[in-house]
């Protein structure tokens, strides 16, 4: 897959890889074990530009491109998926939507300190009674003369209480439920927005998952993003970029396994040999490696059609769909071939293990990247 990468790719390939070794892999066990968001590395990947990365330079983005924004989410989540994921939270969720539907003065107020990584961004969307279905959450805008005043809770919120720019989505007209629901940028110190508690999860655990709590939250009328009511459209555009975003970081961890087990079949003997010269340990990286070019294929298709502004809702759940797939069955594989060891805090596939699952779950479900698919296939075939 590499020789299609242009030159520009390739440099930002080349250089989160020599980031990743030098700066991301020698702190991600301590970051796992400890539970422990990771600020220093997030503080050198500002100073990269890494935040700014598939932005132009108007606002001080670095005018690369979704194929470059998702390299650095695979390379980082090839060493450590909380990493990959922080800057795809971000990127995705917070700092597009404002790219794409902001005015100017939203524009100015806020893009020149996401995108250099000054502010962290979080997008509140899921809530404990609304997640695939975004039109059954609770949470309420209530309009006055020159603001919103927002109530409600948001839950499973990536870089809650680490971020200081948060896009929430509220019910702007209830009784409409999808059709009712608009965006609003919130800014973490405003008074009566805070987070509740910090999830203990089973992967990763140094990324800051927590409740967003809004009670009696006053928002402008000038943070209001797009147009009232307009908000469901706006969050399935978003969420489609946000899948490219977790298939790259299922593509990391897919590949950080392989590279792990390749390493340790190659040194670990048995009957006097490697066990790489096994032909079943050879079946078995054949099909990992396989399926992760697989994986990478539908990923860099997702990435190039937004970038050539095609339609990309259906190659996106596709590469969600199946990187996500791919990375639970591979890293289990990988944990397979370290036998014993696999299964000890010892070496780095067990992590993977627990990493990968939640490519499954976050930014909507596999079972709903199905729905999306067949959708769109339906559609194409009606067309």
């Amino acid at each position: 897959m590499d020789h299609l990468l242009n030159d520009q790719h390739k440099l930002v390939q080349k250089t989160l890889r020599d980031f990743t070794a030098n700066e991301v892999k020698p702190l991600a066990k301590a970051i796992d074990e400890g539970e422990r968001f990771p600020r220093e590395t997030v503080s050198k990947m500002a100073e990269m530009n890494l935040f700014g990365l598939p932005f132009d330079t108007a606002y001080g983005g670095a005018g690369g491109d979704t194929v470059s924004y998702a390299i650095a989410v695979l390379e980082l989540s090839k060493a450590c998926a909380t990493t990959g994921v922080i800057l795809s939270a971000h990127v995705s969720l917070c700092a597009a939507p404002i790219a794409t539907w902001g005015n100017d003065a939203q524009k100015e107020a806020y893009l020149p300190g996401l995108l250099s990584g000054a502010s962290l961004g979080a997008f509140g969307l899921t809530e404990p009674n609304a997640g695939t279905d975004a039109g059954a959450q609770k949470t309420v805008a209530t309009e006055h003369d020159d603001h919103f005043v927002l109530n409600g809770n948001k839950i499973f919120i990536t870089n809650a209480g680490e971020a200081d720019l948060y896009i929430i989505s509220a019910l702007t007209n209830p009784d409409a439920r999808h059709r009712g629901i608009s965006l609003f940028i919130v800014e973490a110190d405003t008074p009566g927005f805070s987070v509740g508690k910090k999830e203990m999860k089973l992967g990763i655990r140094g990324s800051s998952t927590r409740e967003l709590i809004l009670d009696n939250v006053t928002v402008p009328k000038a943070n209001l993003l797009g147009k009232r009511d307009k908000g469901f459209a706006m969050i399935m555009e978003i969420l489609s970029g946000g899948r490219i975003g977790i298939a790259a970081q299922a593509v990391g961890i897919t590949e950080g396994a392989i590279e792990e087990a390749l390493r340790y079949t190659s040194e670990r003997k048995q009957f006097g040999k490697p066990i790489i010269s096994f032909q079943n340990t050879q079946f078995m990286l054949a099909e990992m490696e396989t399926k992760k070019e697989a994986a990478k294929q539908l990923l860099f298709k997702a990435a190039r059609y937004k970038d050539q502004g095609r339609p990309y809702a259906k190659e996106a759940a596709m590469a969600k769909l199946y990187a996500g797939n791919t990375t639970t069955e591979v890293t289990q594989q990988a944990v397979q071939l370290f036998g014993g060891y696999g299964y000890t805090r010892e070496y780095d596939v067990e992590r993977m293990m627990r990493d990968a699952k939640i490519t499954e779950i976050y930014e909507g479900t596999n079972e709903a990247q199905k729905m999306v698919i067949a959708n769109m296939m339906m559609k194409e075939g009606a067309a």
